[in-house]
């Protein structure tokens, strides 16, 4: 028995001495896949990003924080990213134990009876003066492959990889619905204040029929003024009923989002009274890969290829498993557990070289290599569609800025001359024509301007959430 045991050790040692062995070498994320800075910004403070914002404080409308926190509690979709995280978490528990030896423990009774006719038969008669005979083991096998390549390492970063992927997944997952939720919200709040306007267009469009009709009646305007009137009127009448409708379907669509059935979504603030964020820091693109999840899985993605790598080509080696058996053994059960004599040991060590499969297993290795370029090209997309959204959303709030002045001062002119065309049309010094023209104009401006406003709200979202925010 000490022989076998310094055998063992002696395996155990030679194994150990070549175990931290690479046959593969890795392939990092290449430094030109990350620019520098985003386009047409200039970077004062590298260091800090809205991104690094709790979505709690990037969000402070008390109503819309309530919405956010039930979609991320909630949101089904997020729920089942979560027990991806959770399956990964047992697939990567249990990768840590792959280089643990197995153990087994086997106890086998058995009873033969050869045939009396048979060399066996008879030389148990002869011999032992019995027709059968018994064979009872109790033994504890143990089995090891040893790491010489990496092989078993790899695996473990492949099932590690796969772990953090499941979280990054999770983390994507969120920041869209938190985008969307705060994006459905505003759009609610923008159909809150157009269906205002439209009342109120409509009132306006009362008193201006009122005033034709009279007009009408004592004959200075025609038929044609007053149908001119009524139309126009009935434009505004007609938009009423499309935006309440339109209220109730982004009420029931948030009601989803956030994990609750179709239901009316409680708001206490105009949209007014929404202020949009001012002085966003960007920070650089070489944050990205921390701060936004895509791109950290895209990383991760590649990590991954790198072990699959690790893999594919270690199979292309030897491999040296360990084996050892020890227990009791007797033919008579009265002897099973009689000590030292009915102790046995079995150590034995082998090297397995693939022949018949190695092109098999080449071509696998080959596969391996090219899903790593794959890989490293996914990753440059990657950041090509992070940086891409970055400038779409700062060019998207600095021409929304531009065009809410413009159209700001088209409204209050508007509002200007819907005042003056109805004193001049009281008077005599103005035609039905130019009155309903000027309501018209002042409908879809006002109109316009409350959804550009939620546009500049929404571009905010944009970037927060294109530089990584939202998971925080």
């Amino acid at each position: 028995m000490k022989n076998h045991i310094k055998t063992l050790s002696i395996m155990l040692l030679l194994s150990t001495s070549i175990i931290s062995c690479k046959v593969s070498k890795e392939v990092k994320i290449p430094e030109d896949a990350i620019p520098v800075t985003f386009r047409d910004v200039n970077i004062q403070d590298s260091t800090t990003s809205v991104a690094d914002l709790n979505w709690k404080t990037f969000f402070t409308e008390t109503t819309l924080q309530k919405l956010i926190d039930s979609a991320i509690h909630r949101n089904n979709d997020l729920l089942v990213a979560q027990k991806n995280i959770d399956i990964a978490q047992l697939q990567l528990k249990q990768a840590k134990f792959n280089n643990i030896p197995n153990l087994n423990l086997q106890i086998t009774s058995n009873s033969t009876n050869p045939s009396n006719n048979s060399l066996n038969g008879i030389s148990l008669n002869q011999f032992l003066k019995k027709e059968h005979i018994e064979d009872f083991t109790a033994a504890a096998s143990l089995s090891w492959e040893a790491d010489i390549w990496g092989k078993i390492g790899n695996q473990t970063k492949t099932t590690l990889s796969q772990y953090a992927q499941s979280e990054e997944a999770k983390k994507a997952l969120q920041t869209t619905i938190v985008a969307a939720v705060s994006k459905g919200f505003y759009t609610l709040l923008m159909l809150d204040a157009q269906v205002e306007i439209a009342r109120k267009n409509l009132e306006l469009n009362d008193k201006t029929l009122f005033m034709i009709n009279l007009q009408f009646e004592s004959g200075h305007v025609s038929l044609l003024a007053k149908q001119q009137a009524e139309a126009q009127r009935l434009v505004a009448a007609q938009l009423i009923p499309l935006l309440e409708q339109n209220i109730v379907i982004q009420e029931n669509a948030l009601s989803v989002l956030t994990g609750g059935f179709p239901k009316a979504v409680e708001r206490k603030v105009m949209l007014s009274a929404i202020a949009s964020q001012n002085q966003l820091s960007v920070g650089v693109p070489s944050a990205l890969v921390g701060r936004r999840p895509d791109v950290k899985n895209a990383e991760l993605l590649l990590q991954e290829a790198n072990a699959k790598v690790g893999i594919t080509k270690a199979s292309l080696y030897p491999s040296l498993t360990i084996t050892a058996t020890g227990g009791l053994n007797a033919f008579e059960a009265s002897n099973w557990f009689s000590l030292p004599t009915s102790l046995f040991g079995v150590v034995a060590g082998g090297l397995t070289q693939p022949l018949l499969n190695g092109k098999k297993l080449s071509t696998q290795y080959e596969i391996a290599k090219v899903q790593r370029e794959k890989a490293v090209i996914g990753f440059r997309q990657s950041v090509l569609i992070a940086t891409g959204e970055v400038s779409d959303a700062l060019i998207k709030i600095q021409k929304i800025e531009e065009q809410n002045t413009k159209l700001s001062l088209r409204v209050a002119t508007l509002q200007q001359a819907i005042s003056n065309a109805d004193m001049l049309f009281k008077s005599g010094m103005a035609n039905y024509l130019e009155v309903i023209t000027a309501q018209s104009n002042l409908l879809q401006s006002e109109l316009e301007l409350v959804s550009l406003k939620k546009a500049r709200l929404e571009a905010d979202v944009d970037l927060y959430r294109s530089l990584g925010g939202g998971w925080k």
